[in-house]
């Protein structure tokens, strides 16, 4: 299995899109020049749920911290 990325929009595929495929299917795809390979990391950000938190900094500013995953978080613990 291989992870691949639209790079040319067409009428069904919009730009981004990642699919999860096999490797066959995609070495043909790649080949088009319409797709191109990516990480399994990003695969798997869109395809996990994540978790935001809210931290309060020293100056009162908020920032947002992106914890994994909600499984993760317990494998912590």
């Amino acid at each position: 299995m291989k992870c691949i990325k639209v790079v040319k929009e067409t009428k069904d595929n919009k730009l981004g899109t990642i699919r999860r495929v096999a490797n066959t299917e995609a070495d043909s795809k790649v080949s088009t020049g319409y797709w191109a390979f990516c990480p399994k990391s990003e695969w798997k950000e869109l395809t996990r749920k994540s978790v935001k938190r809210e931290v309060l900094t020293e100056d009162n500013t908020e920032s947002v911290e992106r914890v994994k995953s909600k499984k993760q978080l317990k494998k912590d613990k």
